[in-house]
């Protein structure tokens, strides 16, 4: 049981997602971000599984075969494409992803910077979460829409960086919120 350990990395995590989303115009998505990982049915599994340098969602679910943290986190959290899963329309769609909302989208993206970095410390580049979201499945569950934006912004990341990837992303945020403020 790690109790320093997991609140020093879920803090460090919270912070650089609030940064970021404080840098893009997403202020209250920032001070919101992640508030679920401080309940005690994700912040006690977080200290007994914590290692440090990978999720301790992935040790809970490796001992008990799902990870009861990540299903109470996932349902909290509208920036997981894990919730925006529901019956397709049409019965031979089966369960798929629904469109999240742009802004859930880009913390989403911002969300993964942060992991990122968390995770990989000194080794982590800008084409960390890009790698990491190619080894996965996600992909595969996401709405197209979804897919698009947030391929779209991981590729942007690798290729240009965080810099500039930022700058387009605070532009396209502000745009957005002057079209509905009118």
């Amino acid at each position: 049981m790690n109790v320093w350990g997991h609140f020093c990395t879920i803090n460090r995590h919270k912070f650089l997602v609030m940064k970021y989303c404080f840098r893009v115009g997403l202020y209250r998505q920032g001070l919101l971000h992640d508030l679920s990982k401080y309940s005690p049915c994700e912040f006690l599994v977080g200290c007994r599984y914590f290692q440090g340098n990978r999720s301790p969602n992935n040790a809970e679910r490796e001992d008990k075969g799902c990870s009861t943290a990540w299903l109470h986190h996932k349902g909290r959290n509208k920036h997981h494409y894990e919730y925006w899963m529901d019956y397709g329309l049409r019965p031979e769609d089966g369960i798929c992803g629904m469109r999240m909302p742009d802004r859930y989208i880009f913390e989403m993206f911002l969300d993964r910077i942060a992991a990122s970095k968390t995770y990989k410390k000194e080794s982590y580049t800008d084409r960390c979460p890009l790698e990491y979201y190619e080894k996965g499945c996600s992909a595969r569950f996401l709405h197209p829409h979804t897919k698009k934006v947030l391929e779209k912004l991981l590729r942007m990341l690798a290729e240009e960086g965080e810099e500039k990837t930022f700058s387009y992303l605070k532009r396209v945020i502000k745009k957005r919120k002057r079209e509905h403020s009118l």
